[in-house]
């Protein structure tokens, strides 16, 4: 009862800290989910046995250009390009491989442009049209939070079949279906609030959250199996680490990032 409680609390300020942040001003959001972004990537060092004080300055530097500044669209597209042909290596690794080799230069190639470059496409997300817009933002959050509840409801009472169990015993076929058609449901609701953004963009909004936000969350899964530990830290009581919160929404938000584009430049959005 008393970890219940505790997780419980835990969930409650987390969320109510993100949603302030987002709500409140684009610099808080930037501020907030700056200290965030430091905080997973401490995290994933320890997971991979890395420490190089470096990928914290680079950090900076890309949350500094990308945020403060409009760079170039090729400096943005080559970024973005090398981050999504990362992720799909990682899921490659996810599906193919035991183990994901860490050796040095993939550590680096995987702190920079798995995490780093992923969360500040997630920072600059709100704003691809040149404005901030936090419903964005807050509605991939929200889509994402209703697939992982529903996905664990679902696989909880009707799961039987594995969907990765090498990777996360727990996470069933059955489960993620029901995450799925519950984050579709979801994103009709928000639509009807979040105006900004058209029915269908939406839909196919959950759809990038609730399936690379799943692997996305297999793959952290898989650092912590190879590192032998259960979380990415102990920061929030009952839930793990930072790394362990964002991990779903870090993968998926290039993927975003780059629809929002395509959907931006042919005049959809």
């Amino acid at each position: 009862m008393k970890e219940l409680v505790t997780r419980s609390l835990s969930g409650f300020l987390f969320v109510s800290i993100l949603l302030f942040a987002i709500f409140f001003h684009k610099y808080s959001f930037i501020a907030v989910f700056s200290i965030f972004g430091f905080i997973c990537i401490q995290e994933l060092q320890r997971l991979i046995h890395f420490k190089n004080y470096w990928l914290y300055l680079i950090f900076a530097f890309l949350v500094v250009v990308f945020v403060g500044f409009t760079p170039p669209q090729y400096i943005t597209g080559s970024l973005l390009a090398l981050t999504l042909l990362t992720q799909v290596l990682l899921i490659r690794d996810l599906l193919t491989i035991r183990i994901i080799p860490m050796f040095e230069k993939k550590k680096y190639l995987v702190s920079i442009f798995y995490l780093i470059s992923s969360m500040t496409f997630l920072l600059i997300l709100p704003c691809y049209q040149g404005f901030y817009q936090p419903e964005i933002i807050a509605g991939a959050f929200l889509l994402i939070w209703t697939n992982d509840t529903f996905a664990y409801l679902t696989g909880k009472n009707f799961g039987k079949h594995k969907l990765l169990e090498r990777i996360s015993p727990k996470k069933t076929i059955e489960g993620f279906v029901g995450g799925f058609a519950f984050s579709l449901i979801a994103a009709y609701i928000i639509s009807l609030y979040a105006t900004s953004l058209s029915l269908p963009i939406w839909i196919v909004i959950s759809i990038i959250v609730s399936f690379f936000g799943t692997l996305g969350d297999l793959i952290q899964s898989k650092f912590k199996r190879q590192a032998g530990v259960k979380d990415s830290g102990s920061l929030m009581p009952g839930h793990g680490g930072m790394f362990d919160r964002l991990d779903s929404i870090i993968f998926a938000s290039p993927f975003l990032y780059f629809f929002l584009e395509v959907m931006k430049f042919f005049g959809q959005v």
